[in-house]
């Protein structure tokens, strides 16, 4: 891997859009950035910004050292397929497309006799579009010490970055924070409407929801106490905390996330083998 960082996205959609505004001008310059997409509306945004842009894999994929593929699990063989002529020996590959176990993007970029190891599989999440992602990665057997280092910083542009160490456990990662910002905007929803069905209007409780979810995880997040005493502290015996804790703890609130979580991994799973 040269020092020069170099990077190709193959789909510049939101995703794609997210991370490259967190490396213009930070990793990299927008000359080092090439976007290939279809849709010349994906496209102009990132001539506005100075990279250069294809609406077909083209050649110059091949001086790029960093591939990321942020096309939808659905399209991928077909992006791989059209790409990887291009592809070097010292390509790192970073794919975001969930579903797609690293032995399957292996081989399509390389062949079952002798799979394409330089990759790395990458679980984001949507809030990464503000700079407040998530990320799981898991690194194939290629990639080395250096080039781990390359994809942590490109995705700590986003946000945060955790390692795993196989597709099981990128699963578990897709259950957890990829899936997870939909089980938060639907308790918010359940916040608001809870809020509006005990007398405030719409806008007081949206904004009383957004900014207790809000505080509520930067304290955790800072506070060096466990969760339970943080909660313990908000909930004084016989009070209005403990009934309403009472009422979740009573339908099972706990085992209700984590079966929903369960499903999603599952679900992963069996698009895995779907895919392959």
């Amino acid at each position: 891997m040269t020092k020069e960082l170099t990077i190709a996205f193959i789909g510049g959609g939101n995703m794609a859009t997210a991370l490259g505004a967190g490396l213009i001008g930070k990793r990299c310059g927008a000359h080092d950035v090439h976007v290939v997409d279809i849709n010349p509306s994906v496209l102009e945004p990132w001539v506005q910004q100075g990279a250069t842009v294809a609406s077909a894999p083209d050649e110059v994929l091949a001086s790029r050292r960093v591939w990321i593929f942020a096309v939808k699990p659905q399209y991928m063989k077909e992006a791989v397929q059209n790409c990887r002529r291009f592809l070097q020996d010292d390509t790192l590959v970073i794919s975001i497309a969930a579903g797609i176990s690293s032995a399957t993007l292996g081989q399509w970029l390389g062949s079952p006799e002798q799979p394409f190891t330089r990759l790395i599989r990458c679980m984001p999440n949507t809030p990464a579009l503000i700079g407040a992602g998530a990320s799981g990665l898991m690194a194939g057997a290629g990639v080395s010490e250096d080039e781990k280092m390359v994809a942590q910083q490109l995705m700590r542009a986003v946000g945060e970055v955790v390692w795993v160490e196989n597709d099981a456990e990128i699963d578990m990662v897709t259950a957890l924070s990829g899936s997870g910002p939909a089980y938060v905007f639907l308790f918010l929803d359940a916040l608001i409407q809870g809020g509006v069905t005990q007398g405030l209007s719409h806008d007081q409780a949206r904004t009383l929801a957004l900014a207790t979810l809000t505080g509520a995880t930067q304290l955790a997040a800072l506070s060096p106490e466990s969760l339970t005493v943080l909660r313990e502290r908000v909930t004084s015996k016989g009070g209005t905390t403990a009934a309403a804790v009472a009422v979740l703890q009573e339908r099972q609130f706990p085992d209700i996330v984590q079966a929903a979580m369960k499903a999603a991994a599952d679900r992963a799973a069996e698009l895995s083998s779907e895919f392959s």
